[in-house]
């Protein structure tokens, strides 16, 4: 999507943190963007924070959770009624979800898999057939995180289980959507500036939490200072490039790296070197 001027996106967990940075890049480059957030405060917030800039008549916001499909359908069409067709897709919301690994309860995997996962999933089955409707293209920016992409201690485990389920979804339908004119990135984020740890006012009622995940909550376990925080609005802009560019991989930080190396390493010297050739031929084939 080379031009995006005039087009529309809708952005879930729009209303904060990379999902607001993302809406300001859209807009500045002239998009309509439907805001959909799980938290009115940050709903009302952004709404005035693009008042401010006199772009208000830009940016819709709709409340909606993201594990709610029969919600999030409707989400859409008031975007469509607001803005008309729906190009961009970001399927951004998501919870820092951590804890003791041996405390982890049912309730811990289901909270943490239905957002940051089945909230990717949700968006795609809602947006991509309105997507494909109207035939003029567009693109999808799933968010996942660099920590599915190196190791990561066992207190993250549901998190990272979530986000490197999004990077591979994102790589295994780019190339289907390509035919469609449909681009796809996949967000890695670093530490940014986000609320992300707030999980107590980001758990959508239905979901339940284990006591020892709760006590790691309560006690701040999950809000991690880092150094070299960046702005969503620095993480805005590359989404917007990516977008324009077709990029699959958006990586923010690159103090990873060497992690990032060593696992792949590591893969590749676990792959045996004796190799069938009409299966290598089979998978040539493939692409």
């Amino acid at each position: 999507m080379k031009e995006v001027r005039g087009k529309v996106a809708f952005i879930t967990g729009g209303a904060s943190g990379i999902g607001l940075g993302m809406a300001g890049a859209l807009v500045a480059a002239g998009m309509k963007v439907a805001l959909a957030d799980l938290r009115q405060d940050h709903i009302d917030e952004a709404l005035a924070l693009f008042d401010e800039r006199g772009q208000r008549r830009e940016v819709h916001a709709v409340r909606v959770d993201v594990t709610d499909r029969t919600a999030l359908s409707a989400a859409a069409d008031e975007a469509e009624r607001t803005f008309g067709k729906v190009h961009v897709l970001a399927n951004n919301a998501g919870v820092g979800i951590q804890g003791p690994f041996n405390g982890i309860t049912y309730a811990d995997w289901d909270f943490g898999l239905a957002v940051n996962l089945g909230g990717v999933i949700n968006g795609l089955q809602t947006f991509l057939p309105r997507i494909r409707a109207h035939g003029e293209g567009g693109h999808i920016v799933n968010t996942a995180s660099l920590a599915a992409l190196v190791p990561m201690p066992a207190q993250f485990v549901i998190y990272v289980a979530a986000k490197a389920a999004v990077v591979a979804i994102s790589e295994t339908i780019r190339g289907e959507l390509a035919g469609e004119s449909i681009g796809v990135s996949v967000l890695c984020p670093g530490p940014i500036r986000t609320n992300i740890h707030e999980l107590s006012k980001n758990r959508p009622p239905q979901f339940g939490v284990g006591d020892a995940f709760r006590a790691a909550e309560d006690a701040g376990a999950t809000k991690v200072p880092f150094p070299s925080m960046m702005e969503p609005s620095e993480v805005g802009a590359l989404v917007l490039n990516a977008v324009r560019n077709d990029e699959l991989y958006v990586i923010t930080h690159g103090e990873w790296r060497p992690m990032a190396e060593a696992r792949h390493a590591a893969l590749i010297a676990a792959m045996p070197e004796k190799l069938d050739p009409k299966l290598l031929a089979m998978l040539s084939r493939r692409g």
